[in-house]
């Protein structure tokens, strides 16, 4: 099986292709969209600001490519948030392959954002991708920047508001948190990937 990490150029690539390597796969990191098209599994890693994320996007001449995908899509972090609708970060126009807009998360006393850190998983329902990964487990996230709780939420989190956690929709899939620096829960959710993609 192909797996293809999309050269973003997201300070997480290194870290999510060792993570991809630990589980034995040994994943093509590539801007060509004709390496990504001819992939089984591509994942769009990322980390930053939604600007600069489809700026680098557009500049590769990718943005239509990952729209036209018909294989597995896992969006990771930034990743996720850029296959939404739209971003309030820099009012920027994303890939549109999931309804909706990231909101800048709302911090409040005691409650710091960026959100930074582990917190725990709350299946909504079923899917592939949470096999072997219980209820409440912990992930690890780092962002300040969240999409809203909807229909294609398959397990959200809360800081001091609800947020998606790992969507799906179709062949699209996102993950807001790190599953390379989340133990053994993020491992499951990227072998779940490379196994059955997000049917």
């Amino acid at each position: 099986m192909r797996t293809v990490l999309v050269d973003s150029g997201g300070a997480n690539l290194g870290s999510v292709r060792y993570a991809l390597e630990r589980l034995g796969v040994s994943p093509e990191v590539s801007g060509d969209a004709a390496v990504i098209q001819a992939a089984d599994r591509v994942i769009l890693p990322g980390v930053g600001a939604a600007g600069p994320g489809m700026a680098r996007l557009r500049e590769l001449g990718l943005v239509e490519v990952l729209r036209g995908l018909r294989q597995p899509l896992l969006g990771i972090c930034l990743g996720m948030q850029l296959l939404f609708e739209g971003s309030d970060e820099g009012d920027e126009t994303c890939l549109g392959l999931l309804p909706g807009r990231v909101r800048r998360m709302v911090g409040g006393p005691g409650l710091r954002v960026p959100h930074m850190g582990w917190n725990r998983l709350e299946p909504r329902r079923d899917s592939p991708l949470l096999r072997g990964i219980p209820a409440g487990a912990q992930a690890y996230f780092v962002h300040g920047y969240a999409a809203a709780v909807d229909d294609h939420c398959l397990a959200r989190s809360v800081h001091g508001q609800p947020l998606a956690a790992l969507v799906q929709r179709g062949n699209v899939a996102g993950a807001q948190f790190h599953p390379e620096r989340s133990g053994a829960v993020g491992a499951r959710l990227l072998a779940n990937f490379l196994e059955t993609g997000v049917a």
